[in-house]
């Protein structure tokens, strides 16, 4: 499995003013969009994300997404290494996604475009 990059989550309370400075930071323009109840938006290798606080900590729970040529090989080798199926392979409006929970308790997103 390779990994193409990584995005780390960041949970804001205030996503404007968090755009502003991070757009700012990275030199790159955010994209937004909603998922799951949460206002989000994607800034170089950040994921900025607010909402209501059942949603907004399940996923502030989810350590980095991991971009990956293809979740259903990502899966089956995480399976095959121990890992714990969190959220079975699904698309969403990044591409196709599953969640992993890695042996040792870390949890994390597989992304696929």
């Amino acid at each position: 499995m390779t990994i193409g990059s990584v995005v780390l989550r960041r949970r804001v309370d205030d996503l404007e003013s968090a755009v502003v400075f991070y757009q700012e930071l990275t030199g790159e323009p955010a994209t937004r969009f909603e998922f799951a109840g949460l206002r989000l938006a994607s800034t170089g290798p950040f994921l900025l994300f607010s909402g209501p606080e059942e949603v907004a900590a399940r996923f502030a729970g989810v350590a980095a997404t991991l971009s990956v040529p293809d979740v259903d090989v990502t899966v089956a080798a995480g399976e095959a290494a121990g890992a714990e199926v969190i959220a079975a392979p699904a698309v969403t409006p990044n591409g196709r996604r599953a969640v992993l929970r890695h042996p040792d308790g870390g949890v994390f997103e597989y992304v696929s475009r």
